[in-house]
């Protein structure tokens, strides 16, 4: 389980770094479904992402969300239904970890950034980088979704090579939130072989989510 965690941070690290290389922009960090999908909506400007779709869980994606439990994060003023069985690890002003029984993990990390981020094209470079992976084949599934106001890129990984290979269904945003500027980042994940059993589970994870604003 800790090497799964660990493989998912990281993970989470050299994405966001990687991006910041590539808007040569630096920020102050405190610390779906499974076909494939690309989004055809027009951009609004040449500065933004697509428009994004509202999140809309499936029937059985539904029932999960009724039937979870409210799992409030009160320093970041957001909250998720999650399953029976799943268990804290760790939650701090910046981070919130929770693990399902069979070592799946909802990972959410908040980043602190500079007033003058641009919010709208950072997350339109992400969406092109996510569309570009997914034409390379990492990704299975990519969609601008808002979620509770919230517009984010939405993007489900390919199956791993190995079976015990972290897979991840995730979401990053930007927001406001009591005057500061904040990258949010929800991962979803478990290890590969592990992968379709919480394939209804992740996305209803994600929808779920409640911020205040």
């Amino acid at each position: 389980m800790k090497s799964l965690l660990t493989l998912g941070i990281i993970s989470f690290a050299m994405t966001f770094c990687g991006l910041q290389e590539r808007l040569g922009l630096s920020g102050n960090k405190s610390n779906s479904n499974s076909t494939t999908t690309s989004n055809s909506s027009t951009t609004t400007g040449s500065n933004s992402a697509p428009t994004a779709e509202k999140a809309k869980p499936s029937a059985s994606q539904q029932a999960i969300i009724d039937g979870g439990t409210e799992t409030k994060w009160d320093d970041q003023g957001l909250s998720w239904k999650l399953p029976a069985g799943w268990k804290k690890m760790t939650a701090t002003k910046d981070s919130f970890n929770y693990s399902s029984p069979d070592n799946a993990f909802l990972l959410v990390n908040i980043s602190t950034l500079g007033d003058s981020f641009p919010m709208d094209i950072s997350l339109k470079a992400y969406y092109e980088q996510a569309m570009q992976q997914l034409k390379n084949g990492k990704y299975e599934s990519v969609k601008m979704v808002e979620i509770d106001g919230i517009t984010g890129v939405e993007f489900v990984e390919a199956p791993p090579s190995g079976k015990d290979d972290p897979r991840r269904h995730q979401w990053i945003a930007y927001r406001k939130y009591l005057g500061q500027t904040q990258q949010l980042n929800v991962m979803t994940s478990t290890k590969g072989s592990n992968f379709a059993k919480h394939s209804d589970d992740f996305p209803a994870i994600l929808y779920s989510m409640k911020a205040v604003q």
